[in-house]
């Protein structure tokens, strides 16, 4: 095939999932502001972090079935902009419980957008390049943990905690005036008795690919999460060298995700999913063998870390590429979503179940758990591609139609 250049409204959907990403993570890096301004305790604070996770992962799926019938076009704007202003409430929260009313609002919206992000760009992307054209959209993701979450963990400290959610409302706000202008004409399903629309919840092919994607999830961000005191094992607890390692995790990563779009669209979604899921484990398998092996070198540390991000962050393309290829065109958001709920869902489980290993056995045993877990996705994946349902919508990529 002969590649074209992307088009504008890609690199948009980028920024859009750049934001919410962002969205996400970046309270993390604020939360003792935030306790000390709001008078509340920092774990009181902290669960403004897992009530955003909770209520994406729970929402996603639910919220798509509403919006499966619209325009994607016109999602993507409502959406953004209503994720804007819930931010803009962040901002202005005279309490915490209006702030976590905020945040709960800023979730529900995310996951609205992020769905109709990835569906829009696989409807839009020309024959062959699906792949890519998704990898650039979980480049954005990427991307928000080594640009938009340092920015605004610095932003918060150089001039408060409030104004990262003016960052991040800017943000969304100037994605949703670039969409206006360029995003493509995707069109919404005919409606659909619920029966119906709710068909990937009942569909075992995409639910076997949602149990993927929930396992290697819990793996991956299971070492991701414990990440420092691992590297502190390894190699000392260099505070200059964590934040290499950190910052090195984004940039391997990003190059993951797009390199993964590619071998999507050479390989087949669930060809190259197979191989990403063995690579990541082979790549945690090392991990486990470096921390064992007393071997404290930080470049041989540095390389596998870099290895191991470059297949953490490849997941997502040949993963909602299998989905949409398993669920077909009428239930795409709904079944992309319900991916996204599993990502979430093994985020929560990651902590908790590294957490337990560390307290029980040791950090060295992170690396050795998330091995397993990846192991155990790599199996469950679908070995042989089933025939997917019938094409994507195909879109004029230089439409602006709503």
């Amino acid at each position: 095939m002969r590649k074209t250049a992307l088009p504008g409204w890609l690199y948009i959907l980028f920024l859009t999932l750049l934001a919410t990403a962002t969205d996400e993570f970046v309270i993390a890096g604020v939360l003792p502001a935030v306790a000390d301004d709001l008078e509340v305790s920092v774990a009181a604070a902290g669960q403004l972090v897992t009530a955003f996770a909770v209520i994406y992962a729970v929402g996603a799926p639910t919220l798509s079935v509403v919006c499966e019938r619209f325009a994607k076009r016109t999602v993507l704007l409502v959406g953004l902009l209503l994720f804007a202003l819930a931010n803009v409430a962040a901002a202005l929260a005279p309490g915490y419980w209006f702030l976590l009313g905020a945040r709960v609002a800023a979730a529900l919206f995310a996951a609205v957008v992020t769905s109709a992000a990835f569906a829009t760009a696989a409807a839009g992307a020309p024959e062959g390049a699906q792949g890519r054209y998704l990898g650039v959209v979980t480049a954005g993701m990427t991307a928000a943990l080594f640009s938009g979450v340092p920015l605004g963990s610095w932003l918060g400290g150089a001039f408060g905690w409030r104004a990262t959610f003016w960052l991040i409302a800017a943000v969304a706000a100037l994605a949703a005036l670039g969409l206006l202008a360029t995003a493509p004409a995707v069109p919404g399903n005919a409606p659909a008795p619920l029966r119906e629309r709710l068909a990937p919840l009942r569909d075992r092919a995409v639910l076997r690919l949602v149990t993927v994607t929930f396992l290697a999830a819990s793996g991956g961000l299971m070492f991701y999460t414990y990440l420092g005191p691992y590297t502190a094992k390894v190699a000392g607890g260099s505070y200059g060298l964590l934040t290499f390692v950190q910052f090195l995790v984004g940039a391997a990563g990003l190059v993951g995700a797009l390199l993964s779009g590619r071998v999507a669209d050479a390989w087949g979604p669930q060809r190259s999913l197979r191989r990403v899921l063995a690579g990541h484990a082979i790549a945690l398998a090392l991990a486990a063998g470096l921390i064992f092996s007393g071997i404290g070198n930080r470049y041989v540390l540095t390389a596998v870390i870099a290895c191991w991000a470059v297949f953490a962050w490849a997941l997502t393309p040949p993963v909602q590429g299998s989905v949409l290829a398993a669920a077909g065109p009428a239930a795409g958001m709904t079944a992309l979503s319900l991916n996204i709920s599993g990502l979430y869902l093994g985020t929560g489980v990651a902590a908790a179940v590294g957490g337990a290993a560390v307290g029980t056995l040791g950090v060295a045993y992170v690396p050795v758990a998330a091995a397993a877990l990846m192991a155990l996705a790599f199996f469950l994946s679908p070995a042989t591609p089933r025939p997917p349902h019938a094409a994507l919508h195909t879109v004029d990529s230089t439409s602006t139609g709503v």
